[in-house]
């Protein structure tokens, strides 16, 4: 049986003091939610005051993303010794706003969910077509590329370490859900490629999340569907009782 990964993303938004404000109220909301793992990543600043205002919970922290070299001349990247330093224990790769604006590749994908593992962090490595592939019926070769380009590269030990996230680039942030049957579809999809890749029992105990216009009132039909073994929660994540109301669907 798959635990469930309630997952949020912050994006670029809260201050230090917003963090610990946020944890405040969330932490006794979820303090019971023994049913699954939990895990927020705030931007780069607050890291520190998540990790501290979530000491002694359950509840893990993650950068949004990292660089793969572990120092240099890189200026305004981030490593993942850094990541550790501060306490976080997961991180955020691939997200389609880093493919989008920054020029994130599956190469680079590869590249950076490695010097995670390398690490010991625990990356949810992210996955997702465009508007126009998906209405040109190229759901499945996006999403068999990605993964053969990136996340195939890994070894099986590391792959066992990683979460999915299957993220449609256009229902992120425009309030377009994928309904819990398109979703359940291509979560099919990546764990059919992880089977011929890595073996029937990593396709079974991979977990596979759905990121995109997640809401307290779509998480029960979401969660309901036997391919999906939790969320990437973005705008739904920053409220805390919105969040605490998924983390508990």
């Amino acid at each position: 049986m798959r635990r469930p990964l309630m997952a949020g993303n912050w994006k670029m938004y809260k201050t230090a003091a917003e963090t610990a404000a946020f944890f405040e109220k969330f932490n006794p909301q979820v303090a019971n939610a023994t049913h699954c793992d939990i895990v927020i990543c705030p931007p780069f600043p607050n890291l520190a005051a998540a990790v501290e205002a979530t000491r002694g919970t359950r509840i893990g922290i993650g950068g949004q993303n990292l660089y793969w070299a572990k120092e240099g001349a890189f200026t305004g990247e981030v490593s993942g010794p850094m990541l550790v330093g501060v306490g976080a224990q997961w991180v955020i790769i691939g997200h389609s706003e880093r493919r989008q604006y920054f020029g994130e590749t599956d190469e680079t994908v590869l590249k950076r969910t490695v010097a995670a593992l390398e690490e010991g962090l625990y990356p949810i490595v992210c996955v997702g077509e465009r508007l126009e592939e998906r209405e040109a019926g190229q759901t499945e070769t996006v999403l068999v590329r990605q993964f053969r380009d990136g996340i195939g590269g890994l070894s099986p030990e590391q792959f066992a370490r990683i979460a999915i996230a299957y993220e449609p680039v256009w229902a992120i942030g425009t309030g377009k859900t994928a309904t819990p049957e398109m979703a359940a579809e291509a979560h099919r999809s990546l764990r059919a490629q992880v089977e011929a890749r890595y073996g029937k029992g990593a396709a079974e105990l991979a977990r596979v999340l759905y990121g995109g216009s997640v809401k307290p009132d779509n998480i029960k039909g979401l969660m309901a569907q036997v391919e999906i073994d939790g969320v990437l929660v973005g705008g739904a994540s920053l409220e805390a009782a919105s969040f605490a109301s998924i983390v508990n669907f």
